[in-house]
């Protein structure tokens, strides 16, 4: 089912445009292909694995280990079992699948109760100080994904 989009998203076509502004600052533009990834870069500039890992794991920015697990922290006590473990994510999917599920996972999956960590519209009840924000940045996505791409581990269910 293709998603619609308050700001011009036509259904049936296989590349969707969109760009939003933020409370901040103008967000970047952003191509889903085929629905299922995003090939380009939000910023043009390659993520940071070491601080995508901080993201990842910091409670008000991804907080990833809520619902994942990813074995290589250990530093952290808690890891969910809602979503599949991240172990091995960088083998199992491209940087552009993993950027089209941070920045709207709904895209994928329109039940999944992942959060979109950048996107601004199409929400409701969203609390005022939320109103025309982002989770992360642009370049905290880009961080995030560059850490994804380094978990190349074993996966097990």
């Amino acid at each position: 089912m293709k998603r619609r989009y308050t700001l011009g998203a036509l259904a049936g076509i296989a590349a969707l445009t969109f760009s939003v502004m933020s409370a901040q600052a103008e967000l970047a533009k952003v191509t889903i292909v085929d629905d299922e990834k995003i090939p380009q870069s939000l910023t043009g500039k390659e993520g940071d694995p070491m601080n995508g890992r901080k993201v990842a794991v910091n409670r008000r920015k991804g907080n990833c280990l809520a619902c994942h697990v990813i074995s290589e922290i250990k530093d952290q006590q808690f890891h969910g079992q809602v979503g599949p473990p991240l172990d091995d994510v960088g083998s199992r999917m491209s940087a552009a699948e993993i950027r089209l599920r941070i920045v709207d996972p709904k895209v994928v999956n329109e039940d999944t109760i992942m959060p979109s960590f950048y996107r601004v519209d199409g929400f409701h009840r969203v609390m005022k100080k939320w109103q025309g924000k982002t989770i992360v940045s642009a370049q905290e996505v880009e961080d995030m994904i560059a850490y994804l791409m380094t978990l190349k581990g074993s996966y097990t269910k």
